[in-house]
């Protein structure tokens, strides 16, 4: 079991920046790739970014590459996200998530999650 918990949401501007942090406890949370998800109301949950277990590779959706960079600290038990450029379209609940297989996009692929939470951009 690895329990993920999320934050670092907020309301931010057109054009400004947040970090969020997924913070995990539990099982041993290098033995696990972790993905960012986002899902807005009305919209199925959606691919944001991962980054491999040891942080050495990372993979990006087509909508946040360039503006979003994930990154982990495993001896912190934690992984970021580093939002800049934020747009309307990125207001969303988003999802840390653990995954045992590297490099899915799919929520299946995913067993342990966060509870959220939730990032709203004005404009």
């Amino acid at each position: 079991q690895v329990q993920l918990v999320e934050s670092g949401g907020g309301l931010v501007q057109a054009g400004g920046s947040l970090r969020l942090s997924c913070a995990a406890s539990g099982n041993i949370f290098s033995n696990y790739h972790i993905g960012w998800f986002r899902q807005a109301p009305g919209w199925e949950r959606e691919f944001v970014a991962l980054i491999s277990r040891s942080g050495g590779g990372s993979f990006y959706s087509a909508s946040v590459k360039g503006r979003f960079t994930i990154s982990r600290d495993n001896a912190k038990n934690a992984v970021y996200l580093q939002m800049n450029s934020l747009k309307p379209d990125d207001t969303a609940v988003y999802y840390c998530a653990a995954s045992g297989e590297y490099y899915y996009t799919n929520t299946d692929a995913y067993v342990f999650w966060g509870q959220g939470t939730q990032v709203t951009v004005s404009s």
